[in-house]
């Protein structure tokens, strides 16, 4: 028996269309009797462009009789209970394993003979207080070879970056178990552990952010054979265009010297590449805004597309702002007063645009008319 162990998908989260077609391509290739722990899409509704893709390599699958297990993640958990996930298992695309009913999680048997369980992730890692209330004692003494899937970053196998994120016990998982094909947090894992088999993470199919793509260049999965009950996993990367990561110090440079070095350094370097550009330090003069980022994309449109991150870019057009401490409505108001004379906009147009900005993704809305819904608000705000 072989299986492909995915997970953390999430399709449609990429706002640009090109890196959004990675995604895309880095599912349909890692999808072959799979096994997706959670957030297959980034949202619980998402659009009908990415379902429609979805679909199209699902049903490929679906021909050669290959099953797909599923469970659902924080992103495809809605309040409402409304999610894509019930519509593919409808279509009998995917067979969703976590079924629970009083408390007591069923199994889902493959015709392979193994048996499947599972438990959803929520938002916020709720699901974390329901991992008490399961009734574990069918789900471990069920005999033969057994697969636990979950959507929950374990405290005791964290990486130190992962510190302050919420996660549950591995005593909250049921033991004896062969496998437990984990999803949530986005680094690749896969030790063995007493009394609980091999707890394995694959990490994304493809970064979902910007210092994903720095960090993970590209994501993968795992290839898991299992023969005469014991298993052999093999990670696989998906590396479907290179990433040229740079990182810019502007401290004590003008704009223009800024811009050169970009040049400079992409200079025959990027053809077909996605790059990422973090620029951070404090400039001698000018702020980001100066830098000609649109020169810089006509110059280098061979690369696949060029993302910049400019959040720790400083300019000595203001000055040092020199706070205590307090609460975050207070060090915002307080900013704003003391630099309010800097600015064309009067101090309660820019409390209003504060607050717009502050709005949040409603329940099963999509990126698009998220932004598109702040973009209206923004412009009303500042008369425009």
């Amino acid at each position: 028996m072989k299986f492909s162990h995915l997970s953390d998908c999430h399709l449609g989260g990429w706002k640009d269309d090109t890196l959004r077609d990675i995604n895309l391509k880095s599912f349909s290739k890692a999808v072959d009797i799979s096994l997706i722990a959670g957030d297959l899409f980034d949202i619980a509704l998402p659009s009908i462009d990415i379902l429609k893709e979805t679909t199209k390599i699902l049903s490929k699958i679906k021909k050669y009789n290959t099953p797909v297990y599923i469970i659902p993640g924080s992103h495809d958990f809605s309040s409402s209970g409304k999610t894509m996930l019930d519509v593919l298992e409808n279509a009998e695309l995917v067979i969703n394993v976590m079924k629970l009913n009083d408390n007591k999680l069923g199994f889902t048997v493959d015709k392979s003979g193994i048996k499947l369980a599972g438990f959803y992730g929520k938002k916020g890692s709720l699901e974390g207080s329901e991992y008490s209330l399961i009734d574990k004692v069918n789900l471990e003494s069920e005999n033969g070879f057994k697969i636990f899937m979950f959507h929950s970053l374990v405290n005791e196998i964290k990486p130190y970056y992962f510190e302050k994120v919420k996660g549950i016990s591995l005593s909250d998982l049921p033991k004896n178990f062969n496998y437990y094909a984990g999803g949530h947090p986005h680094f690749v894992y896969c030790k063995s552990h007493n009394d609980y088999g091999k707890i394995a993470y694959p990490g994304p199919i493809f970064p979902n952010n910007f210092k994903e793509l720095e960090m993970l260049n590209c994501g993968g999965f795992f290839i898991v054979d299992i023969n005469d009950n014991k298993i052999n996993e093999r990670y696989i990367k998906l590396p479907i265009k290179e990433v040229l990561s740079l990182t810019i110090n502007a401290d004590n440079k003008t704009f223009n010297e800024v811009e050169l070095e970009i040049i400079s350094k992409l200079r025959n370097n990027c053809s077909d590449k996605i790059v990422t550009l973090r620029i951070e330090g404090c400039l001698k003069s000018g702020n980001s805004s100066d830098i000609n980022f649109k020169n810089i994309n006509e110059i280098f449109s061979d690369a696949y597309c060029i993302l910049r991150n400019t959040n720790k870019l400083l300019s000595n057009d203001f000055e040092e702002i020199i706070i205590d401490t307090g609460n975050v409505s207070d060090i915002e108001h307080r900013i704003i007063t003391e630099h309010i004379s800097q600015s064309r906009f009067s101090e309660e147009i820019i409390n209003n645009a504060v607050h717009t900005f502050d709005k949040e993704k409603g329940d099963g809305e999509k990126n698009d008319d998220f932004e598109k819904r702040i973009i209206e608000d923004i412009s009303k705000v500042l008369r425009l």
